[in-house]
């Protein structure tokens, strides 16, 4: 069975730091894609970062993270994470990590919290 656990999530004032953290189980995630999406009470779900799965630096932020977030994966840990930075209350939502292979499986984690007050 494969499972992605996302942990890290909390409540934080604005300024703070969180680090959401994506645990993979059932798959190696050297062969996935990870993203991150995030969805705000009353909002769509959006995309917020992406990791390429075979080169790390090739990176994806939306707009409104860029220079504040920072995605990466620890294939030694089949992990991924999201540091956040400098949050703003606008940063409230459930966080997601999905992973997505090139043959187009794909798969989501159940979300994590992130509050942050102002």
């Amino acid at each position: 069975e494969v499972q992605l656990v996302e942990s890290g999530g909390g409540l934080v004032q604005a300024g703070g730091s969180l680090r959401l953290s994506c645990a993979a189980s059932g798959i190696t995630l050297d062969d996935y894609e990870i993203q991150w999406f995030r969805q705000a009470p009353g909002k769509e779900r959006e995309g917020v970062a992406c990791i390429s799965s075979v080169d790390d630096e090739d990176t994806f932020y939306a707009d409104s993270v860029k220079g504040r977030f920072t995605i990466a994966t620890d294939k030694a840990k089949n992990t991924a994470s999201l540091q956040l930075n400098m949050l703003k209350p606008e940063d409230t939502a459930v966080y997601y990590c999905k992973a997505r292979e090139q043959n187009g499986s794909e798969y989501w984690g159940q979300g994590t919290q992130v509050t942050v007050s102002s």
